[in-house]
Protein backbone atom coordinates (compact mmCIF):
# COMPACT_ATOMS: atom_id res chain seq x y z
CA UNK A 1 0.00 0.00 0.00
CA UNK A 2 1.55 3.48 -0.82
CA UNK A 3 1.67 5.73 1.68
CA UNK A 4 -1.14 7.99 0.30
CA UNK A 5 -3.30 5.41 0.55
CA UNK A 6 -2.29 3.98 3.75
CA UNK A 7 -3.18 7.76 5.03
CA UNK A 8 -6.49 8.13 3.05
CA UNK A 9 -7.44 4.86 5.05
CA UNK A 10 -6.21 6.21 8.38
CA UNK A 11 -7.73 8.55 7.76
CA UNK A 12 -11.47 6.96 7.00
CA UNK A 13 -11.08 4.61 9.86
CA UNK A 14 -10.66 7.52 12.36
CA UNK A 15 -13.49 8.94 11.22
CA UNK A 16 -15.94 5.50 10.85
CA UNK A 17 -15.46 5.58 15.21
CA UNK A 18 -13.69 3.50 17.60
CA UNK A 19 -15.34 2.51 20.23
CA UNK A 20 -15.81 -1.58 21.27
CA UNK A 21 -18.59 -3.51 19.49
CA UNK A 22 -20.01 -4.19 22.82
CA UNK A 23 -20.31 -1.89 25.28
CA UNK A 24 12.50 7.79 37.02
CA UNK A 25 14.56 6.42 34.61
CA UNK A 26 16.05 3.11 36.50
CA UNK A 27 18.86 0.59 35.68
CA UNK A 28 17.67 -2.88 34.52
CA UNK A 29 15.72 -4.47 37.23
CA UNK A 30 16.42 -8.40 37.69
CA UNK A 31 14.17 -10.88 35.89
CA UNK A 32 11.12 -12.75 37.32
CA UNK A 33 9.11 -14.76 37.54
CA UNK A 34 5.52 -13.75 36.57
CA UNK A 35 3.10 -14.33 39.90
CA UNK A 36 1.00 -17.41 39.44
CA UNK A 37 -3.08 -17.85 40.24
CA UNK A 38 -5.15 -14.70 40.18
CA UNK A 39 -5.42 -11.23 42.46
CA UNK A 40 -8.87 -9.80 43.37
CA UNK A 41 -8.95 -6.47 41.73
CA UNK A 42 -9.01 -3.07 43.31
CA UNK A 43 -10.15 0.04 41.21
CA UNK A 44 -9.97 3.68 41.95
CA UNK A 45 -10.13 7.30 40.03
CA UNK A 46 -8.34 10.39 39.69
CA UNK A 47 -7.86 13.25 37.71
CA UNK A 48 -4.94 14.11 36.37
CA UNK A 49 -3.92 18.00 35.98
CA UNK A 50 -7.91 18.88 36.34
CA UNK A 51 -7.27 23.05 36.54
CA UNK A 52 -5.79 22.52 33.14
CA UNK A 53 -7.07 22.41 29.42
CA UNK A 54 -6.36 18.83 29.53
CA UNK A 55 -7.37 17.03 32.22
CA UNK A 56 -7.51 13.18 32.63
CA UNK A 57 -9.58 11.31 34.49
CA UNK A 58 -8.20 8.32 34.78
CA UNK A 59 -9.49 4.99 36.23
CA UNK A 60 -6.66 2.36 37.84
CA UNK A 61 -7.37 -1.01 38.16
CA UNK A 62 -4.68 -2.76 40.82
CA UNK A 63 -3.58 -6.35 42.24
CA UNK A 64 -5.66 -6.07 45.53
CA UNK A 65 -5.54 -7.55 48.93
CA UNK A 66 -8.58 -6.84 51.25
CA UNK A 67 -9.09 -3.37 50.81
CA UNK A 68 -5.18 -2.45 50.27
CA UNK A 69 -3.25 -2.74 47.46
CA UNK A 70 -1.49 -6.81 47.30
CA UNK A 71 2.35 -6.66 48.76
CA UNK A 72 4.80 -6.14 45.76
CA UNK A 73 5.84 -4.11 43.05
CA UNK A 74 3.79 -3.99 39.73
CA UNK A 75 4.27 -3.15 36.21
CA UNK A 76 2.27 -0.57 34.47
CA UNK A 77 -0.49 -1.07 31.66
CA UNK A 78 -1.30 2.83 30.63
CA UNK A 79 -4.29 1.52 28.73
CA UNK A 80 -5.92 3.96 25.70
CA UNK A 81 -9.84 3.88 24.70
CA UNK A 82 -10.96 4.32 21.26
CA UNK A 83 -13.15 7.16 19.41
CA UNK A 84 -16.86 7.77 22.20
CA UNK A 85 -15.71 4.97 24.37
CA UNK A 86 -14.41 4.81 28.05
CA UNK A 87 -11.90 2.96 29.86
CA UNK A 88 -15.11 1.13 31.65
CA UNK A 89 -15.98 -0.30 28.45
CA UNK A 90 -12.72 -2.15 28.06
CA UNK A 91 -12.90 -3.74 32.17
CA UNK A 92 -13.40 -7.43 30.55
CA UNK A 93 -9.98 -7.21 29.51
CA UNK A 94 -8.59 -4.52 32.05
CA UNK A 95 -9.35 -6.06 34.95
CA UNK A 96 -8.10 -9.22 34.17
CA UNK A 97 -4.98 -7.98 33.55
CA UNK A 98 -4.76 -6.57 36.93
CA UNK A 99 -5.80 -9.82 38.58
CA UNK A 100 -2.76 -11.43 36.87
CA UNK A 101 -0.39 -9.24 38.52
CA UNK A 102 -0.61 -5.85 36.35
CA UNK A 103 -1.62 -1.88 37.51
CA UNK A 104 -3.63 -0.66 34.27
CA UNK A 105 -4.29 2.80 33.91
CA UNK A 106 -6.63 4.12 31.28
CA UNK A 107 -7.26 8.05 30.78
CA UNK A 108 -10.07 9.05 29.28
CA UNK A 109 -9.15 11.20 26.85
CA UNK A 110 -11.12 14.81 26.81
CA UNK A 111 -12.34 15.33 23.29
CA UNK A 112 -12.50 11.86 22.16
CA UNK A 113 -14.37 10.23 25.05
CA UNK A 114 -17.99 9.26 25.25
CA UNK A 115 -19.98 12.29 26.56
CA UNK A 116 -17.32 14.64 25.45
CA UNK A 117 -18.19 18.23 25.51
CA UNK A 118 -16.32 19.26 22.23
CA UNK A 119 -15.96 15.92 20.35
CA UNK A 120 -13.37 15.92 17.74
CA UNK A 121 -11.47 12.82 15.95
CA UNK A 122 -8.68 15.12 14.90
CA UNK A 123 -7.79 15.11 18.68
CA UNK A 124 -6.12 11.68 18.55
CA UNK A 125 -3.02 13.06 18.12
CA UNK A 126 -2.65 14.89 20.96
CA UNK A 127 -3.37 11.80 22.81
CA UNK A 128 -0.02 9.82 23.03
CA UNK A 129 1.16 13.21 25.21
CA UNK A 130 -1.55 12.37 27.41
CA UNK A 131 -0.48 9.03 27.43
CA UNK A 132 2.80 10.10 28.51
CA UNK A 133 1.65 12.16 31.18
CA UNK A 134 -0.18 9.10 32.93
CA UNK A 135 3.33 7.71 33.34
CA UNK A 136 5.24 10.92 34.26
CA UNK A 137 2.89 11.31 36.92
CA UNK A 138 2.50 7.29 38.17
CA UNK A 139 5.71 7.60 38.46
CA UNK A 140 5.83 10.98 41.17
CA UNK A 141 2.91 9.07 42.67
CA UNK A 142 4.92 5.77 43.46
CA UNK A 143 7.08 7.97 45.68
CA UNK A 144 4.32 10.36 47.47
CA UNK A 145 3.92 9.28 51.13
CA UNK A 146 0.46 8.46 51.88
CA UNK A 147 -0.83 7.47 48.75
CA UNK A 148 -2.44 3.48 48.45
CA UNK A 149 -0.08 3.14 45.07
CA UNK A 150 3.12 4.39 46.86
CA UNK A 151 5.87 1.79 46.39
CA UNK A 152 3.45 -0.51 44.62
CA UNK A 153 4.31 0.56 41.10
CA UNK A 154 7.65 -0.57 39.52
CA UNK A 155 8.16 2.32 37.64
CA UNK A 156 10.67 0.84 34.85
CA UNK A 157 8.43 -1.06 33.90
CA UNK A 158 5.46 0.29 31.21
CA UNK A 159 3.61 -0.80 28.53
CA UNK A 160 1.24 1.00 26.40
CA UNK A 161 -1.76 -0.80 24.82
CA UNK A 162 -5.07 0.54 23.41
CA UNK A 163 -8.48 -0.96 20.80
CA UNK A 164 -8.64 1.46 17.63
CA UNK A 165 -7.95 5.09 17.98
CA UNK A 166 -6.45 3.93 21.46
CA UNK A 167 -4.11 1.44 19.27
CA UNK A 168 -3.10 4.48 17.10
CA UNK A 169 -2.60 6.31 20.83
CA UNK A 170 -0.19 3.67 21.87
CA UNK A 171 1.68 3.42 18.72
CA UNK A 172 2.12 7.19 19.06
CA UNK A 173 4.02 7.05 21.90
CA UNK A 174 6.92 4.69 20.70
CA UNK A 175 8.43 7.59 19.28
CA UNK A 176 12.27 8.43 18.70
CA UNK A 177 13.84 9.81 22.32
CA UNK A 178 10.99 8.43 24.58
CA UNK A 179 12.03 7.08 28.40
CA UNK A 180 13.17 3.61 27.91
CA UNK A 181 10.40 3.32 31.07
CA UNK A 182 8.34 2.31 27.90
CA UNK A 183 9.43 -1.23 27.21
CA UNK A 184 6.56 -2.45 24.99
CA UNK A 185 3.06 -2.52 23.27
CA UNK A 186 -0.05 -3.91 22.56
CA UNK A 187 -2.17 -2.43 19.54
CA UNK A 188 -5.94 -3.55 19.36
CA UNK A 189 -7.49 -2.89 16.05
CA UNK A 190 -5.25 0.32 15.43
CA UNK A 191 -2.29 1.11 13.08
CA UNK A 192 0.98 3.59 12.92
CA UNK A 193 0.82 7.14 13.64
CA UNK A 194 3.55 9.66 12.38
CA UNK A 195 6.75 8.81 13.75
CA UNK A 196 5.69 5.40 15.14
CA UNK A 197 8.04 2.93 16.04
CA UNK A 198 10.91 5.13 15.91
CA UNK A 199 13.75 5.19 18.52
CA UNK A 200 14.93 1.81 20.35
CA UNK A 201 13.35 -1.40 19.26
CA UNK A 202 10.06 -2.30 21.25
CA UNK A 203 8.52 -5.00 21.41
CA UNK A 204 5.40 -4.74 19.96
CA UNK A 205 1.80 -7.13 19.44
CA UNK A 206 -0.98 -6.25 17.26
CA UNK A 207 -4.51 -7.66 17.49
CA UNK A 208 -6.74 -7.48 14.77
CA UNK A 209 -9.96 -8.59 13.03
CA UNK A 210 -9.62 -9.61 9.22
CA UNK A 211 -12.85 -8.28 8.47
CA UNK A 212 -12.71 -5.24 10.70
CA UNK A 213 -14.77 -2.54 8.42
CA UNK A 214 -13.59 0.77 10.74
CA UNK A 215 -9.80 0.03 10.34
CA UNK A 216 -8.80 -2.93 7.90
CA UNK A 217 -6.83 -5.52 9.03
CA UNK A 218 -4.06 -3.94 5.98
CA UNK A 219 -3.27 -0.54 8.07
CA UNK A 220 -2.72 -3.12 11.54
CA UNK A 221 -0.69 -4.79 8.83
CA UNK A 222 1.37 -1.97 7.72
CA UNK A 223 2.66 -0.87 10.91
CA UNK A 224 3.22 -4.34 12.01
CA UNK A 225 5.72 -4.10 8.66
CA UNK A 226 7.40 -1.33 10.20
CA UNK A 227 8.22 -1.67 13.61
CA UNK A 228 11.70 -2.61 13.95
CA UNK A 229 11.85 -4.97 16.88
CA UNK A 230 10.19 -7.94 17.90
CA UNK A 231 6.80 -7.83 16.38
CA UNK A 232 3.68 -10.26 16.78
CA UNK A 233 0.20 -10.32 14.99
CA UNK A 234 -2.99 -12.09 16.34
CA UNK A 235 -5.47 -12.24 13.52
CA UNK A 236 -9.12 -12.77 14.46
CA UNK A 237 -10.38 -14.83 11.21
CA UNK A 238 -13.29 -13.28 10.33
CA UNK A 239 -13.62 -10.83 13.33
CA UNK A 240 -14.48 -7.03 12.88
CA UNK A 241 -13.62 -4.28 15.08
CA UNK A 242 -13.81 -5.69 18.53
CA UNK A 243 -16.45 -8.01 19.20
CA UNK A 244 -13.46 -10.25 20.66
CA UNK A 245 -12.74 -7.89 23.68
CA UNK A 246 -16.16 -9.46 25.07
CA UNK A 247 -15.82 -12.23 27.17
CA UNK A 248 -17.53 -15.08 26.40
CA UNK A 249 -17.15 -13.89 23.04
CA UNK A 250 -15.99 -15.75 20.11
CA UNK A 251 -11.51 -15.01 20.28
CA UNK A 252 -12.07 -13.53 23.81
CA UNK A 253 -10.52 -16.10 25.60
CA UNK A 254 -7.62 -16.27 22.83
CA UNK A 255 -6.82 -12.54 23.18
CA UNK A 256 -7.05 -12.72 27.07
CA UNK A 257 -4.52 -15.27 26.86
CA UNK A 258 -2.36 -13.79 24.17
CA UNK A 259 -1.76 -10.56 25.42
CA UNK A 260 -1.38 -11.51 29.05
CA UNK A 261 1.36 -13.64 28.25
CA UNK A 262 3.11 -10.79 26.06
CA UNK A 263 3.15 -8.73 29.42
CA UNK A 264 4.54 -11.36 31.46
CA UNK A 265 7.25 -11.52 28.86
CA UNK A 266 7.90 -7.99 28.29
CA UNK A 267 7.04 -6.89 32.19
CA UNK A 268 8.49 -9.28 34.39
CA UNK A 269 10.68 -11.28 31.61
CA UNK A 270 9.14 -14.45 31.87
CA UNK A 271 10.53 -17.02 29.56
CA UNK A 272 7.95 -19.20 30.21
CA UNK A 273 5.16 -16.65 28.90
CA UNK A 274 7.12 -16.19 26.02
CA UNK A 275 7.30 -19.56 25.18
CA UNK A 276 3.44 -19.87 25.73
CA UNK A 277 2.58 -17.21 22.96
CA UNK A 278 2.93 -19.33 19.83
CA UNK A 279 -0.18 -21.58 21.28
CA UNK A 280 -1.83 -19.11 23.79
CA UNK A 281 -4.39 -18.11 20.70
CA UNK A 282 -3.80 -21.66 18.60
CA UNK A 283 -7.53 -22.54 17.37
CA UNK A 284 -7.19 -22.87 13.18
CA UNK A 285 -11.31 -22.02 13.24
CA UNK A 286 -11.07 -18.18 15.18
CA UNK A 287 -7.21 -17.50 15.12
CA UNK A 288 -4.34 -16.83 13.20
CA UNK A 289 -0.70 -15.78 14.78
CA UNK A 290 2.52 -14.66 13.55
CA UNK A 291 5.51 -13.35 14.90
CA UNK A 292 9.41 -12.32 14.20
CA UNK A 293 12.55 -12.04 16.38
CA UNK A 294 10.21 -13.53 19.37
CA UNK A 295 11.08 -16.30 21.55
Amino acid sequence: MGAKRLAAVLVTALLAGCAPATAATGGPVPARRAPEGTYAVGVRTFTLDPGSARPLAVTVWYPAEGRAVAPGRFPVVVYSHGLDSLPVLHSGLTTRWAAAGFVVAAPAYPHTRRGAAHFTRADVRHQPADGWRVIRHLVRLDGRPGDPLAGHLDVTRFAAAGHSAGGFTTAGMFTSGRSPRLRSGVVIAGGGLAGSFAGPAAPMLFVHGTADAVVPVTVGRAAYDRTPGPAAFLSLLGQGHGEYLTPGRPGFAQVLATTTDFLRWTLYDDPTAARRLPTDAHNPALTHYTARHTP
